[in-house]
């Protein structure tokens, strides 16, 4: 465990908790989150999650505005579910981005380039359902974040793993309180 790994993890439950509350802060508190685990990842030779953290700042930048740019009574973007469409689109998308990633990643130094690549495609579309407000995003995160436990016992980052169960609780709430949020504005 380093402090860089500690001080991404804390950052890293106080952003999710905030994003289960609908608060927009999440979005900064992410931001700087994302960008000490793409150091922490580069130091480990997971390429994929460097990746994955490059394109979590943007999506950070995007739900911030998106968060606070919205249409509901109180300004911010209501909770909507995504429709088969675009599920199925999305997963269709993370697919061949984990294939494609994953292809990529075989021709660096990269420590197990294909899980850390559908792990990263899968994270990728959970991030974006997350910007847009799809109650679905915490169904796709409960699943990631299971896989990314059990991916991080076995490289022995123990903090991480952690912090990844922790997430998946945090995602069991976040799902709970969606739904709810969704059914209240219908």
């Amino acid at each position: 465990m380093t402090t860089l790994e500690l001080i991404a993890s804390a950052l890293g439950v106080l952003s999710v908790w905030l994003t289960v509350r609908q608060n927009p802060l999440c979005w900064p508190i992410g931001l700087v989150m994302v960008s000490l685990y793409a150091w922490f990842f580069f130091e480990a030779r997971l390429y994929s999650q460097v990746l994955l953290n490059g394109v979590f700042a943007a999506t950070q930048l995007y739900g911030w505005w998106q968060w606070t740019r919205g249409s509901d009574e109180d300004g911010g973007r209501p909770v909507v579910g995504a429709t088969a469409k675009e599920v199925g689109a999305g997963l269709a998308v993370a697919v061949l981005g984990s294939l494609g990633l994953g292809l990529l990643m075989t021709h660096t130094e990269a420590a197990y380039p294909w899980p850390d690549a559908a792990l990263t495609a899968f994270s990728l579309l959970a991030q974006l359902w997350m910007a847009l407000k799809r109650w679905q995003c915490w169904v796709l995160w409960i699943l990631v974040d299971t896989l990314y436990v059990a991916f991080f016992m076995f490289q022995d980052y123990w903090l991480t793993a952690g912090l990844y169960g922790l997430f998946t609780l945090l995602a069991v709430m976040g799902l709970r309180e969606w739904r709810r949020a969704r059914v209240a504005v219908q």
